[in-house]
């Protein structure tokens, strides 16, 4: 499944790259057109926005985020469940 995944990426990854080298060389990107140079600058910006979360996707950093946030959590709750045994034997003896 996660190699699926991938490779869902790394062709929507593709599809933005051939759509900024075709858009490129149609967009103004002469300043001082006004709207013209905005919208092209927009949508350049946009295009390498995507580009940019495919990556960051294809790179895997969501996975060692999402290790080491699972390591926490399982330390909180080995915390929770020593600090609620201890609790238990204090009632246990009163």
């Amino acid at each position: 499944m996660k190699k699926r995944n991938k490779f869902k990426h790394v062709l929507y990854l593709m599809m933005a790259l051939a759509m900024l080298l075709y858009a490129l060389p149609k967009l103004s990107l002469v300043q001082g057109t006004g709207w013209v140079f905005g919208f092209g600058v927009a949508w350049c910006a946009f295009a390498f926005l995507v580009i940019a979360a495919h990556l960051h996707f294809i790179i895997g950093v969501d996975e060692e985020k999402a290790k080491r946030l699972e390591a926490v959590r399982k330390a909180k709750l080995n915390e929770w469940q020593s600090k609620w045994g201890e609790e238990g034997r204090v009632t246990q003896r009163s």
